[in-house]
């Protein structure tokens, strides 16, 4: 059980919020910061062009982060489902074995009791 499963659902949802929160927080600086390195390297251009180059970079920067944060959750959505899908299967396939091995538990106990 993990730290997570133990908070009530309120409580869960407050902290994805917050966790949401950070992770963009840490993306914009992530992207400012990729941004500042790329402009760096162009000393010829003039502070107003490097102000606007640095702010599109880290516009597309972001962009293609939030691009594969999306990419990534559907996929994992999609797996959940796959995922979701077998252990259903498998949770029917487990429930027909046990319904079998006792149904010929009964069959076996009443062949027993009609031969004795």
């Amino acid at each position: 059980m993990t730290a997570m499963e133990g908070l009530p659902a309120d409580l869960r949802g407050f902290h994805n919020e917050v966790e949401g929160h950070l992770l963009a927080a840490a993306a914009h600086e992530e992207s400012r910061n990729a941004a500042a390195r790329f402009a760096a390297g162009l000393d010829w251009l003039s502070e107003s062009q490097r102000v606007d180059l640095e702010r599109q970079f880290a516009a597309e920067h972001l962009a293609i982060a939030r691009a594969s944060w999306q990419r990534t959750a559907r996929r994992g959505e999609e797996l959940r489902g796959e995922y979701e899908q077998v252990y259903r299967a498998l949770r029917a396939r487990l429930l027909a074995g046990l319904l079998l091995t006792v149904a010929l538990l009964v069959a076996v106990d009443l062949v027993v009791l009609v031969a004795v």
